[in-house]
Formats: structure tokens, C-alpha cells, sequence
């Protein structure tokens, strides 16, 4: 780019020796130089088609790139000297330098020379209390006026934020909080009339001033909450929600109020995806939610609390499913297209249980700990084969290892339901191999499938993520287990 910029430069040059100066250098958008003779359209006629773009334009596509690529702009050519400092300010401090020491120094000088406004900030490094006075002078910072994201790391989470971190509220579209205490005094009088994401990690907040920061972003589609305290419940209110995901401590020992362990989804007509954490003794109430089509990770894993394990509770309407067990099938659920489940031990009666309560599966995802028991479905195929006209059409089945129990559970789906489309099965790398390969298509008897067009495709390559992988609000928006 650097030499057609050159040549362009050149052209430029000459012209204005002969027709007077660049109408670009005045503000005005010039028109582009010929092409030089012989140039074909093919070969784009030898000009330098970005640098000709107008300024807000080369700005846009500026503010997108890795804070240390859009700096880096400005050793392209004259003409796009001054574009990194004008365009929307795009200040990520993850890999810009090692040390908080180092960083603070060089964030300051990226604020002090750039003119704004500002699209997005994160500061990701962790600092102390004694650097609280640096850190609001980044966020007093002209250069960030009319910011549109925020991902801050604070002082700790039983710690206020810095005083500026809410003076962006009414420009905001994407907020991520980590590590601090929300005082009910600072939730007071905030509105967030643009705010679409919203995920708080590590955070103490009320459950009073919870509801209302949720109820003050009108907009609010993505809701992230990972690890936070103080509160017991959280009800969903919302005409606007597309996405919720929670991550809480799981395999310890939970406090009685201190943490979340109700979800409750009173009325959310856009909520289509709830991610949930596998072992956090949560019990969730999904009242009205007529788009939800994504649900995982549903698990008989469970939270440890006075000495006993209590399992995530999830119900619809008089419809409970008690961990992975459907205790109640008062009503089937059949807006739910994806599921995704953690299993301590395979079994192929919990897998069909779940089939049969949601029958417009699609795609199921399943993850097991451990090979379980010997998945034999023969003798039981008259109770079964009624589930099968609405068996999900995509299987993705986790750390196979070829025992003999597994061989019986995929072989159940390979010989019996007609629906099948494709079934990947995720290989334990230290069993994929040719030889393994062969041996199991073999037991697998894949010859003799019962949906004739299904694919079984093997793979040692780990192809869906747990919720609680999510490591931004933002992640909400994709389909986690691809």
C-alpha cells in the first residue's frame, strides 16, 4: 500500500503544480486521478482506492482495528498521517505493553494527542488503589467524550468503582464492569437510554439496585453476569432481551443470601438464548419467553450447600426439570431448538427424557465425565421408538473414547431414527487415529444407518464451549457451542 500511496502522492503532487493546491488539503473530497494510460480495470488502473476514501469513512474503518494497527496508520503515507488522531478513538490496553507501570504511561500519551471521540476503551490490566487517581484521569479524559463502550477492570470488588465511570451512561452502547462494589448511591439517578450490552463480572451489588440498573436500559438485548454477589433473586422484566447468561461459583460452598440462586423470568417476548451455569444450585422460573430457542448447559452436576448437592431447578410453567431428569412433563416445550447438556455418566434414558420434553430439538450438544453404564436400548425399543419422529437432526457428542457403552448410545441414533442429518462425534486425541477410526465405523455400523442421508463425522478438534466460557458481553450475540 505504501508504494501506491507513493505513486498516488506523486500524481497529486504534480497536479497541484499544474491546476493550483489539493482541494483535499482545504477539507474538501477531491476527485481520483486518472488512471495511467494502459491501467485496466482489472488491475485497478494503478490507484490508490482507499486513501481516496473520505476522511469519516478511512476514520470508521480506523476505529475498528487493534489499538496498535490503527497507530500504525500513520506511517502509510501523508494522507493518512492525521487519521488515527481524528478518527473515534478505538484504546484497548490488552498486549500494548506488559507492565501497569509502563501502560499507564502510554495510555496517557494516546489520550493527551488524540481528539476524539472515543468508540471504545478497556482498560483489562489489573491495578491498586493507589493508581484510583490515574485511572479517573483516563476517564475524565476529553478523548473519550460520547463513548460508546466500556470494559473496566476496577480496584476489587468490594471496592467503588472510579467516580467517571458512569459519565458515559447516556452515550453507552456496550458496558462491562469487573471487580468492584455498585453502591446503591451510585445506581441513583443513572439512565442508560442506548445501552444494549451489559455484563457485570465479579461485581457486589444490591438486588434493589440491580433491578433498577436492568430496568434503566430501555434498549438492553445481552445481560452477562458472572461470579456477583449481594443479592438472592433476579427477575426478568424486559421487552427488549435477547440474551442471558450467568456464571456463578460452581463445586464450592454457596452463602445463603449472598449469591444468585433464583432466576426469574417473568416476561421477556424477545428472549431467545439463556445460558446457565452447570453446577450453581440455581432454580430457574421461565414464565413467558415464546422465542427462547437456546438453553445449556442443562447438568446433573450440582453446588455443594450444608453439606449436600443441589442441582440447577429449571421450570416451565407445571413442565420441572430437575438437573438433567424430567420430574414433570406436564407440557411438552417446543420453542426450544438448541440444547446443550453436561452429563457426569452417558445415559441414553436422560438424553431420550430431554428429547421428549422439548420435541423441536434441532441441535443437541452433549458433553459426559465418563463413559456411565452400558446404554443398552433393545429391550427397551418399543418404549422408545415413539421419541424418535422428533429427534434433534444435529448430534454433537463429546470426548468419545469407543467403550463399549458409547459404541451402544451412538449406535441407538444410528439405527433408529430416520430424521438424522448429521452426528459429529468429538474423539479423545489420545485415541484419534486411523486404525481407531476404522474399528469404530465398523461397530458403529454405520452401513446400515437408518436415515440414509445422515453424515457421522469423526473429529479430535473440541467443537462447542461451556457457557461460562464467555468472556465478554458481547459473546452473548453468537451461538456458544459452535
Amino acid at each position: 500500500m505504501e508504494a501506491t500511496t507513493a505513486r498516488s502522492t506523486k500524481r497529486k503532487s504534480a497536479a497541484e503544480g499544474a491546476h493550483g493546491p489539493n482541494p483535499r488539503a482545504e477539507g474538501r473530497s477531491a476527485p481520483h486521478d486518472p488512471p495511467p494510460a494502459g491501467a485496466t480495470e482489472e488491475d485497478g488502473g494503478g490507484v490508490d482506492r482507499i486513501s481516496a476514501l473520505p476522511d469519516a469513512v478511512l476514520g470508521e474503518i480506523i476505529s475498528f482495528l487493534p489499538t496498535k494497527d490503527g497507530a500504525r496508520t500513520q506511517i502509510l503515507s501523508p494522507r493518512w498521517r492525521h487519521l488515527w488522531r481524528s478518527a473515534p478513538l478505538n484504546l484497548d490496553s490488552n498486549g500494548l505493553v506488559s507492565y501497569w507501570k509502563n501502560l499507564a504511561g502510554v495510555v496517557s500519551r494516546v489520550l493527551s494527542s488524540h481528539q476524539g471521540p472515543g468508540r471504545r476503551f478497556r482498560l483489562s490490566t489489573l491495578y491498586t488503589r493507589e493508581d484510583k487517581a490515574t485511572v479517573e484521569a483516563f476517564l475524565q479524559s476529553p478523548a473519550l467524550d460520547n463513548l460508546q463502550e466500556l470494559d473496566l477492570y476496577c480496584y476489587g470488588p468490594f471496592l467503588p468503582p472510579p467516580p467517571s465511570t458512569f459519565r458515559f451512561s447516556p452515550t453507552l452502547r456496550v458496558a462491562h464492569i469487573r471487580e468492584c462494589s455498585i453502591l446503591d448511591a451510585h445506581v441513583q439517578g443513572l439512565h442508560f437510554p442506548l445501552l444494549k450490552h451489559l455484563g457485570l463480572d465479579t461485581v457486589t451489588i444490591s438486588e434493589c439496585s440491580l433491578q433498577t440498573l436492568i430496568a434503566r436500559c430501555p434498549a438492553i438485548e445481552f445481560l452477562l453476569m458472572g461470579q456477583c454477589y449481594g443479592f438472592h433473586r433476579l427477575r426478568i422484566n424486559s421487552l427488549t432481551i435477547r440474551g442471558i447468561g450467568i456464571h456463578n461459583n460452581d463445586y464450592i460452598e454457596i452463602e445463603s443470601n449472598n449469591e444468585l440462586h433464583e432466576l426469574i423470568i417473568d416476561n421477556a417476548p424477545c428472549l431467545q438464548r439463556l445460558l446457565l451455569p452447570v453446577s450453581a444450585g440455581l432454580d430457574i422460573l421461565v414464565g413467558a419467553a415464546p422465542k427462547l430457542d437456546t438453553i445449556g448447559f442443562l447438568s446433573d452436576e450440582g453446588c455443594r450447600s450444608n453439606n449436600q448437592d443441589h442441582l440447577n431447578r429449571l421450570q416451565f410453567g407445571s413442565t420441572v426439570i430437575q438437573g438433567l431428569r424430567v420430574d414433570k412433563l406436564a407440557t411438552v416445550v417446543r420453542t426450544v431448538k438448541i440444547l446443550a447438556v453436561r452429563m457426569k455418566a452417558l445415559c441414553l434414558d436422560t438424553v431420550i427424557g430431554l428429547i421428549t420434553c422439548f420435541p423441536c430439538l434441532e441441535k443437541l450438544y452433549i458433553g459426559a465425565s465418563k463413559s456411565g453404564s452400558s446404554n443398552l436400548w433393545q429391550r427397551k425399543r418399543q418404549n422408545l421408538i415413539k421419541c424418535l419422529d422428533f429427534c434433534p437432526k444435529k448430534i454433537v457428542l463429546q470426548s468419545y473414547r469407543g467403550v463399549k457403552s458409547e459404541v451402544n448410545f451412538v449406535t441407538f441414533f444410528v439405527l433408529n431414527p430416520s430424521v438424522l442429518e448429521l452426528m459429529t462425534i468429538e474423539v479423545d486425541s489420545k485415541y484419534y487415529c486411523r486404525k481407531f477410526l476404522a474399528e469404530q465405523r465398523q461397530k458403529l455400523q454405520l452401513e446400515n444407518r437408518a436415515s440414509r442421508g445422515a453424515q457421522f463425522n469423526f473429529t479430535d478438534e473440541r467443537g462447542f464451549i461451556c457457557s461460562w466460557g464467555m468472556k465478554h458481553v458481547c459473546d452473548l450475540e453468537i451461538d456458544p457451542f459452535v
